[in-house]
């Protein structure tokens, strides 16, 4: 069992706070393990296994439950008077008008509260409405680069690197190798899982009539996700995801793409980036970017001959940015962009990205943006390369593998 210190640390940090715990991200991502690891902490402190009430909605022996009103006489019957009680409910978006049940166990003094989702539509709805102001989110992913290489006990980081970026780090994947037949096989299950069965799901419970659910074409879903994964880090219009899937024979208006997009970007296998304007900071309503939770999903979508160094190294980057609890956008300076503009604590930083600076063309190119950025919030240029770093005018050229592995080097 891989242990994610870092998540664990934050919900160590927000026991008994009176606040609701919401533990988001892709499916198989670790949130259910997570949990797990975060019971056995409480039981290491002292806290009895009386008080805790685990419930996992995909396991057949909690199917009674899918009832909320049955769920909520189930979790109160458990109550101990007088002591703390810890809930967890895994994957709760399985239950119909579970914002009742969660929503009745945050206004009782002595019970806190976790949950777990693998789709954004958890908390959209009645739930944000119920909680709004009451709940922190954890949004959780795949391991990161200095988690897979603890994992594999790598000596080379850029070998165990180039490893990382071919099969990604979903938890179970790691544990299979190199053995790229059984990691596709496995992230196929991941892949259809959350296409056909967690998206019907999802529609099923946007609209219990079968005739409006707007998600409806598998296969439209999938040539979808195809693209999104072939553009990661590229600018993307809805007119232009239309003209493709048009050109291969089945025509599709902008309409109808926007609402497929967010339907592959609510279960958190595609992340969107929005740009916004590096002087004055204000969200441009342009294209947007999508990246995707795994690399080694990306390469099981696409032919491993797709395989692009540059794009995939700065979708590494973007969600590492996320772990690292940035807010992140794209940046437009004139007509020149910034990879990322990452904002945390009212504070900036922008970062390009680049397999390498080797070309004199292409190191001008990643320098030209930062230059014309009057502030002095920091910029790193980060890339492959291991020759050439240091500091340039006040920019700074890191090696990416270095910056992943060591958070202090943003320091």
């Amino acid at each position: 069992m891989i242990i994610r210190k870092e998540y664990l640390h934050q919900l160590e940090q927000w026991k008994d706070q009176k606040i609701i715990k919401v533990i988001t991200g892709i499916r198989r991502c670790g949130k259910s393990t997570l949990l797990q690891q975060f019971q056995d902490f409480l039981i290491q402190t002292g806290i009895s296994e009386k008080q805790i009430i685990a419930i996992n909605f995909e396991d057949l022996a909690f199917e009674e439950l899918l009832d909320y009103q049955k769920l909520y006489a189930y979790i109160t019957a458990r109550l101990l008077t007088g002591k703390r009680m810890y809930v967890f409910l895994d994957e709760i978006q399985k239950v119909q008008d579970f914002e009742k049940v969660v929503d009745s166990l945050y206004i009782k003094d002595s019970v806190d509260v976790y949950i777990t989702g693998s789709n954004a539509f958890l908390l959209s709805g009645d739930l944000a409405t119920f909680l709004s102001g009451r709940y922190i989110e954890i949004n959780m992913l795949p391991l990161a680069f200095r988690e897979y290489m603890d994992e594999v006990n790598g000596e080379n980081p850029d070998r165990v690197f180039a490893q990382y970026m071919k099969f990604g780090g979903m938890p179970y994947a790691v544990q299979l190798g190199q053995d790229a037949n059984r990691i596709d096989t496995y992230l196929e299950g991941i892949y259809n899982t959350i296409l056909i069965k967690d998206i019907e799901d999802r529609e099923k419970r946007r609209n219990d009539d079968p005739n409006k659910r707007r998600i409806n074409d598998v296969t439209l879903l999938k040539n979808i996700s195809r693209f999104l994964a072939s553009t990661v880090g590229s600018p993307v219009s809805l007119n232009k995801i239309a003209g493709y899937i048009t050109s291969t024979g089945r025509k599709v208006s902008p309409t109808t793409v926007a609402e497929y997009v967010e339907a592959l970007c609510e279960p958190y296998i595609f992340y969107r980036v929005q740009p916004i304007n590096v002087s004055g900071k204000q969200l441009l309503d342009t294209v947007c970017k999508y990246y995707i939770a795994d690399l080694g999903l990306r390469n099981y979508i696409l032919p491993r001959q797709n395989y692009d160094l540059g794009f995939s190294l700065e979708n590494v980057v973007y969600l590492e940015l996320l772990r690292r609890g940035f807010e992140v956008n794209s940046g437009r300076i004139g007509m020149l962009e910034v990879d990322f503009v990452a904002k945390k604590n009212d504070l900036y930083r922008y970062y390009q990205v680049t397999a390498s600076l080797t070309d004199q063309k292409t190191f001008e190119r990643e320098m030209k943006p930062f230059e014309q950025i009057k502030d002095n919030y920091p910029k790193t240029i980060l890339t492959l390369d291991r020759f050439s770093l240091g500091n340039y005018n006040g920019i700074q050229v890191v090696n990416a593998v270095d910056w992943l592995l060591d958070p202090g080097l943003d320091a």
